[in-house]
């Protein structure tokens, strides 16, 4: 294979964010003794909290304002007399309990590490992100984790890429390619950078935008075959 170096995104790609964020959001709301209107208000958390994201990557906010503006405006909205710092802690608390790994995550992770270095890239909450990955069982396959919150820089900021390669063991920009299902952050960080990306698209979505991906899966198990078969192909060319 020609990739040595395997730079994975965390949420969506390797974990099932999705899955978790609900109930790790219905367990904060139970625990403040919020019971009615919980599907509604999780609707409208997660449209405030992808805008807050958006502006944290383009760098107008700060995480620590994303981390409780998202339920301030939330509860807000909704006339909900609730504290949204508190809330805010409540459901970061919950998170590692509720980790949902994503099909085929566990085996490409062995597989890669078998044949290179796997290293994690994530915008999220570097404590959370950490005590996430060791609840997963993924742990013995990842070298390191590289964050946002430590580098100082976002995805898709080309420095935050800088950071992440020298936190390899060893690294050439092309043995290395990144595997996530952001186009607006993971594969366009890659195009800016100048190394070779995955896009990992299980819902089958359109690509229309600038992000030009060199590989598209819709199965993590299909990563290794693909990358290899692309290997076979360049022999042969």
């Amino acid at each position: 294979m020609k990739y040595n170096l395997f730079l994975f995104d965390l949420d969506d790609t390797l974990l099932d964010f999705r899955a978790s964020e609900k109930r790790s959001f219905l367990h904060t709301m139970h625990t403040l003794g919020l019971r009615d209107g919980i599907d509604a208000l999780f609707t409208r958390y997660q449209e405030i909290n992808v805008d807050l994201w958006k502006r944290f990557e383009l760098g107008t906010v700060s995480k620590d304002f994303l981390k409780v503006e998202r339920f301030r405006k939330s509860f807000q909205e909704n006339a909900i007399d609730l504290d949204p710092e508190l809330a805010s802690r409540l459901y970061l608390e919950s998170l590692p309990d509720t980790v949902v790994l994503i099909d085929g995550a566990r085996q490409v992770c062995a597989a890669l590490s078998a044949i290179g270095e796997v290293g994690i890239i994530t915008n999220g909450v570097e404590a959370i992100q950490n005590r996430r990955i060791a609840a997963s069982g993924l742990s013995d396959y990842i070298s390191f984790v590289a964050t946002s919150e430590a580098c100082g820089h976002a995805k898709p900021d080309v420095r935050f890429f800088e950071y992440a390669a020298n936190m390899a063991r060893a690294f050439s920009k092309d043995t290395t390619i990144i595997i996530g299902d952001r186009l607006d952050a993971d594969i366009l960080g890659a195009n800016r950078y100048g190394i070779a990306s995955c896009w990992f698209n299980p819902d089958g979505m359109a690509n229309t935008s600038a992000a030009i991906p060199t590989y598209e899966v819709a199965s993590l198990h299909d990563i290794v075959p693909v990358l290899d078969m692309m290997q076979v192909n360049l022999k042969q060319a």
